[in-house]
């Protein structure tokens, strides 16, 4: 479903982006895919230009979204809170898809005036047609859009400031990309993006063969975490860590319930539990999650809950 054609906002918003011939959800791909390094030069995609300073760069990001929450994080663990400023939306999907303030904790956009998220897509590209998601990495010496996918951001957020702000993890050692590349993907796969697939799909089939990849994905976390290991990849947090965490720490408050992945809860599972209650408590870590957030954003899509009765359960994480 694309919302905007050619620059111009065409129909209400709508959660499913789009699906195939047996019903499955299908998510779209990021249209800007330019890299912040610290010099300027091109990244692995788009054009170059992009230099890391001080100040430049601003994150457009919604606490419900895990995609722009894994930004966060890394923004956090990297000690980039000074480096690059951050803009909240309100939680609730409107009719507009994401808006700015009118919500506790929800930011207007004082940086560039806009009403909603699609209109500084529209600035970047004004013929822009497809769908106006968070994360927004945002670059006001050219007022444009560098990036708006997740992997990519939180990539260069782990590497292209350290010139300028020595702090944190390294989330993607040398030595361990190929095994970080290989967990990302199934993560990704069969838990990130199996939880939407589970809670919009259109098929029954769909849905049964996307439960059985969560379920799948999280009894293998969990035996691999029977080790003993603090992490993923032993006592080393790396950013597969971060893409885990995101979907853990709303599973209970959103995708048991309204995505049905309702097996049993994260609490059901120690190992995952505990562990999510580990990186939680990371300096910074909690700061970037808002379940009030997450609960009213999730009940808000129509498609799933057309009264909008949020719960009252859970409280907390």
């Amino acid at each position: 479903m694309i919302m905007l054609v050619n620059g111009v906002w065409k129909d209400n918003w709508q959660p499913v982006q789009a699906k195939d011939g047996e019903g499955r959800f299908i998510r779209q791909n990021s249209p800007f895919r330019h890299w912040v390094t610290p010099d300027g030069t091109p990244g692995p995609t788009g054009s170059g230009g992009f230099k890391a300073e001080k100040g430049r760069y601003h994150l457009y990001v919604a606490y419900i979204c895990p995609w722009a929450s894994r930004a966060l994080m890394v923004r956090e663990l990297k000690g980039l809170q000074d480096i690059i400023g951050i803009t909240v939306v309100n939680p609730r999907l409107t009719e507009q898809g994401w808006q700015f303030g009118g919500y506790p904790g929800a930011d207007e956009d004082t940086l560039n005036g806009a009403r909603y998220m699609h209109e500084l897509y529209t600035r970047a590209d004004p013929e822009i047609s497809g769908r106006a998601t968070v994360p927004v990495l945002w670059d006001k010496q050219t007022g444009s859009i560098v990036n708006n996918e997740s992997a990519d951001i939180v990539r260069m957020l782990n590497s292209a400031f350290a010139g300028i702000v020595e702090q944190g993890p390294d989330l993607y050692p040398e030595d361990l990309a190929g095994e970080i590349n290989t967990l990302n993907d199934y993560i990704y796969t069969d838990l990130n993006n199996g939880v939407y697939q589970a809670g919009f799909a259109s098929s029954q089939q769909a849905y049964y063969e996307a439960y059985g990849k969560v379920f799948a994905a999280l009894d293998y976390l969990e035996s691999r975490l029977a080790d003993g290991n603090v992490y993923l990849f032993g006592d080393r947090l790396t950013e597969t860590d971060v893409r885990l965490f995101v979907t853990l720490v709303r599973f209970d408050a959103a995708y048991h319930g309204l995505f049905k992945c309702n097996r049993n809860t994260l609490r059901a599972m120690p190992r995952l539990h505990a562990y999510m209650q580990r990186i939680l408590a990371l300096e910074g870590i909690a700061s970037t999650v808002n379940i009030n957030h997450i609960k009213a954003g999730y009940y808000s899509i129509k498609a799933l809950n057309p009264t909008g009765v949020v719960p009252a359960g859970p409280s907390e994480i």
